[in-house]
C-alpha cells in the first residue's frame, strides 16, 4: 500500500485505487467533496486542489501521480479558520452558484503562495482556466486584491 499527505494527514492509497482519478478518491473515498466534478477534463477549474502548493486539476491527476506528495483541498485551506482568501470571498460577496468557488479559491491561494502581491494582469492571467459559469470575475477579482492585502502586510 502507498500513501500521500493529505490536508497534512497521511492517507493510505490501496493498490486498486491508484489508477482513480485524485477527484473521485478525495470524494469517494475521503468524503472531502468541497473538490467539485465539473467537465471531466481539466479545462474548467472546479476540481483544483494543490499539490506541493501548486494548482492542478484533480479530474485528470491519476491518484499514482500523487504518492508521497502532499495534496491540499479546499477542507485543508483554512488551518486556524478561514484564509485570508475565503474572508476576502465572504466579504465581497462573490459566489453567486457557488460550485466553482472551491477551485477559484484554491487557484487564486496557489497565486497568492507564489506571488503575495500580485499585478491585476497577474491575477487575471493566473485565474485564466478557472470557469465561472455566474461570470463573478469581478468579484473574485476584488476578493483576491482584499486578500492579497491581507497576505502582503497592506502593500498594494
Amino acid at each position: 500500500m502507498s500513501s500521500f499527505q493529505l490536508n497534512g494527514k497521511p492517507v493510505d492509497v490501496p493498490e486498486a485505487e491508484s489508477d482513480a482519478s485524485l477527484l473521485w478518491f478525495l470524494r469517494d473515498h475521503q468524503n472531502l467533496t468541497g473538490t467539485r466534478f465539473g467537465c471531466g477534463r481539466g479545462l474548467c477549474g472546479a476540481c483544483t486542489v494543490h499539490l506541493n502548493d501548486q494548482a492542478i486539476r484533480a479530474c485528470v491527476t491519476p491518484v499514482s501521480a500523487v504518492l508521497g506528495q502532499q495534496v491540499k483541498t479546499i477542507e485543508g485551506l483554512g488551518v486556524d479558520g478561514l484564509h485570508p482568501l475565503q474572508q476576502a470571498w465572504i466579504h465581497e460577496q462573490v459566489p453567486q452558484c457557488g460550485y466553482c468557488q472551491s477551485g477559484q479559491i484554491m487557484q487564486a491561494a496557489a497565486l497568492l503562495h507564489a506571488n503575495p502581491d500580485p499585478t491585476d494582469d497577474e491575477i487575471v492571467a493566473a485565474m485564466d482556466g478557472n470557469l465561472c459559469r455566474c461570470g463573478t470575475y469581478p468579484r473574485i477579482r476584488r476578493a483576491i486584491r482584499r486578500a492579497a492585502r491581507t497576505v502582503s502586510g497592506g502593500a498594494r
